[in-house]
């Protein structure tokens, strides 16, 4: 059943290629009636659930580390005054943060779990370079 396409005319061609086209998505649409069928039928006698097989986003635990998911945050300041509230630092302040901050004497600090102030390398040595420039600078 070869067509010899170079005798058709563009009107004629136009039409083989809707039909063509519609052929394709009826065959893609029964491919994939018979794929989920038989996938069906493997779940049903394994006893497992296409979740059971492919989780969904946010189901189980989530992934952490760079570009690998959002994963849980350890709490990094405490509410003196309610120690089940805490907040990890990230995101938007927390009511009693702000609260507890405005107080005389309370900074963020202050309301680090454990108590200690704590900075990190990169940021001492930061400061440490500003202040290198500006006595350079004067």
């Amino acid at each position: 059943m070869a067509i010899d396409l170079k005798s058709l005319s563009p009107k004629e061609l136009h039409a083989l290629i809707a039909n063509a086209e519609s052929q394709m998505q009826e065959a893609q649409a029964k491919q994939v009636q018979t794929v989920r069928e038989k996938i069906d039928a493997i779940l049903k006698n394994s006893g497992l659930t296409l979740a059971d097989i492919y989780p969904t986003r946010g189901a189980g635990k989530a992934k952490g580390g760079k570009r690998g998911g959002k994963g849980s945050v350890a709490p990094k300041y405490r509410n003196p005054a309610n120690p089940s509230e805490t907040w990890t630092g990230r995101g938007r302040q927390p009511l009693w943060v702000a609260a507890a901050v405005k107080k005389r004497g309370v900074t963020l600090d202050s309301l680090l779990i454990g108590g200690a102030s704590k900075v990190s390398k990169k940021t001492s040595k930061k400061a440490a370079k500003k202040v290198t420039r500006k006595k350079v600078r004067r």
